[in-house]
């Protein structure tokens, strides 16, 4: 894990959990030259990105530019990766941005090495997943993993999962990850 301070951690961790990993709002009491210098710290090491805001989803703005537009703070894989988040599941979650998804939703984390880790990564293989080597690998009941694809990879975290019948190896499961 990366060498934060308390202020750049609370800002990442309140970062993952939201849609989009926007920054914003910034923790209490963070303002003025404070948080330009923070701010400008995290963008330097790569662990936030200035964006254009998306003003019909309601971003928040970190600052204007002058045309009428405006730009906001997300978190970046990079970001992500500095407290605590396994690699795969930072950049399913930072590709959540281009997803479907309300303002204010509320994204949840994945630790490294937890069973929710271990389906996306073989979510994100060339020939995806079957709900029996799931199974296999994390050792749940099938109905359980058709529970997790639908319920927390679909709905709570947006990842954009295909499916596809392949002979002889039935329903294989897939991530599309947003590129970028």
């Amino acid at each position: 894990m990366a060498n934060l301070s308390d202020t750049q951690s609370l800002i990442l961790s309140r970062a993952s959990r939201r849609s989009g990993n926007l920054a914003l709002p910034l923790p209490d009491g963070l303002h003025g030259a404070a948080a330009r210098t923070v701010i400008g710290k995290m963008i330097a090491r790569g662990w936030l990105e200035e964006v254009e805001a998306n003003l019909r989803r309601g971003e928040p703005l970190w600052r204007e530019t002058g045309d009428g537009h405006g730009t906001t703070l997300i978190a970046t894989v990079a970001g992500l990766e500095a407290i605590g988040i396994e690699p795969v599941v930072a950049s399913a979650v930072a590709g959540v941005r281009e997803a479907k998804a309300e303002p204010d939703a509320q994204l949840p984390t994945a630790r490294a090495g937890t069973k929710q880790a271990q389906i996306i990564a073989l979510l994100q293989r060339p020939e995806g997943a079957t709900v029996a080597e799931i199974v296999e690998a994390t050792g749940w009941q099938a109905h359980t993993v058709r529970g997790a694809i639908s319920g927390t990879m679909k709905k709570r975290l947006g990842l954009a999962i295909e499916v596809e019948k392949v002979v002889g190896r039935g329903s294989v499961y897939r991530m599309a990850l947003a590129v970028g």
